[in-house]
């Protein structure tokens, strides 16, 4: 459990402010699941949304209110309806984030690995 900790104090020192944001927008099931369905499905209204997302129309309004404020997602007014569409763009800072975090874990497995080693000797 301290490593734990130890590991996640540490990336989030490293972990600029807008990768947390986005983190924290995408950890809900119901918002990942908005969003993945916009990315594969493509423009969606809210009532399409709400009839698959398994919970009230206030509550997926709410779920993409957050993610359009973490700019994932974008919206269009034609009438009275409003679409939605995914910004996959927006995960590029989180993409370049984690691949930059490879050689941090990378180090750290390799230790573990020698840990291991030791103690099966």
């Amino acid at each position: 459990m301290v490593m734990y900790q130890l590991i996640t104090n540490e990336l989030w020192f490293f972990m600029p402010a807008i990768h947390t944001e986005l983190f924290k927008t995408l950890a809900d099931p119901t918002r990942r699941a908005i969003f993945e369905r916009l990315c594969r499905k493509g423009e969606q209204t809210v009532g399409v949304l709400t009839a698959h997302a398994g919970v009230s129309q206030p509550a997926v309004s709410k779920h993409l209110g957050v993610l359009k404020r973490a700019g994932l997602v974008r919206d269009r007014h034609a009438g009275r309806e409003t679409h939605y569409s995914a910004q996959p763009g927006a995960l590029v800072p989180l993409v370049d984030w984690t691949s930059s975090m490879v050689g941090f874990w990378q180090s750290r497995f390799d230790k573990l690995e020698d840990l291991l080693r030791r103690m099966d000797q």
